[in-house]
């Protein structure tokens, strides 16, 4: 198996079980067979690599392409263990808008019905199974092939207040200001690299550099010529350490629950991985059946949190709360077969932390547990406030 980025393929008897992206393809795959599977991948990955007999790959160029042939190869193929038992909804997409200066967005699966409707959607690629990857992708690509990606749609009105977008910053890269017409150019040549195309830009590009230089706008060959350097060269270094912070990164996950009275009961899951907030794998859940009980509403968000197999396992839980919360916890755990370790962190009269339960043998920085706690009692009195808020 080569050291290299790409996409590995689980099969049995040639069906295929289930697709992955690598920035190693050696260490990604090595890496199913550790004795620590199921603790961190789940039953459902264990019960993959169980069945499969034989492992198959293509190498690409870069971390990105292997993210972008991932989406590509698990949309054409659908395998049963990408498919299966996962919320298609918390994927990310990229939707390319259908509009006179079209938006490039990364969009949740969930949202692609509500915040858009069908006709201002022109394009749509993915599923892709990591946000924060995806959207280090798009900078990348921006980098290369500026676009607008604002919330609201680009017109005569607004595209002059868009200063503050990366596009802009990479305006200067077009010495005339760019035209409707580049703008286009730009759009197409993403659609084509997001399509898996990416010798077919390239030999758009090298077309485009010869016209420009036999009608002497050399400034423009030449910023095509370095447009043709940067997609052959691609400089994806934030990805391969965002992937192996991934694999190699301690992730502990904090949950809180929040309610007034029993009313409007929420609970969320809050994210730190080596320290650093995740805040794109935040996850909002609105209670229903344990509304008015603190540790069922905690049982209630671990077992729903958990139903979803496609998300990333931790290496440790934090809750809020004593041992009936820490026990509540184990319980969920140990009726799925998950081996992760839980604390709990009691609070004072003034919800200061005192005393952080289960901590020996957690291999994790007392700062990280604090944070993640903190984090959890913020962003769900936040969530709880708007959904009251907007009951009333």
């Amino acid at each position: 198996m080569p050291d290299t980025p790409g996409v590995y393929t689980f099969l049995e008897k040639k069906k295929i079980l289930y697709i992955g992206k690598a920035t190693s393809l050696r260490t990604r795959t090595q890496s199913y067979f550790n004795d620590d599977l199921i603790s961190t991948r789940g039953p459902r990955i264990v019960d993959m690599v169980t069945k499969a007999d034989s492992i198959v790959w293509e190498e690409t160029e870069s971390v990105l392409e292997a993210l972008i042939l991932e989406s590509l190869q698990i949309k054409k193929h659908q395998p049963f263990y990408n498919v299966k038992e996962k919320d298609d909804k918390s994927y990310l997409y990229v939707v390319v808008t259908n509009e006179e200066w079209p938006r490039i967005l990364a969009v949740r699966g969930k949202d692609l019905g509500t915040t858009f409707n069908t006709d201002v959607i022109k394009k749509k690629y993915g599923p892709f199974t990591s946000g924060p990857l995806l959207r280090k992708a798009l900078d990348i690509i921006r980098k290369i092939f500026p676009f607008y990606d604002t919330k609201s749609p680009i017109s005569k009105d607004t595209k002059g207040q868009s200063a503050n977008i990366e596009f802009n910053r990479q305006i200067g890269r077009y010495p005339r200001g760019i035209s409707h017409t580049e703008y286009m150019r730009n759009i197409r040549h993403i659609e084509l690299f997001l399509s898996g195309k990416k010798k077919k830009v390239l030999k758009e590009l090298e077309k485009e550099m010869k016209k420009a230089a036999k009608e002497e706008w050399f400034e423009d060959a030449h910023r095509i010529k370095r447009q043709t350097f940067s997609l052959t060269h691609i400089q994806d270094i934030s990805l391969i350490k965002d992937d192996l912070r991934r694999i190699h990164g301690v992730r502990v996950e904090g949950y809180d629950v929040a309610h007034t009275s029993g009313q409007d009961t929420v609970g969320v899951m809050t994210v730190v991985l080596d320290g650093e907030m995740e805040k794109q794998d935040y996850r909002k859940f609105i209670i229903r059946k344990y509304t008015n009980n603190d540790v069922g509403s905690l049982t209630e968000l671990l077992e729903r949190r958990f139903s979803h197999s496609e998300w990333e396992y931790p290496k440790v839980i934090v809750v809020d709360g004593g041992v009936a919360q820490k026990n509540a916890a184990l319980k969920v755990l140990d009726r799925l077969g998950l081996q992760i370790a839980v604390v709990a962190v009691t609070k004072d009269e003034h919800h200061r932390p005192k005393r952080i339960l289960g901590l020996p043998g957690v291999s994790v920085p007392e700062t990280d547990i604090i944070l993640v706690n903190a984090e959890a009692h913020r962003y769900s009195l936040s969530f709880h406030k708007k959904r009251r808020d907007k009951i009333v």
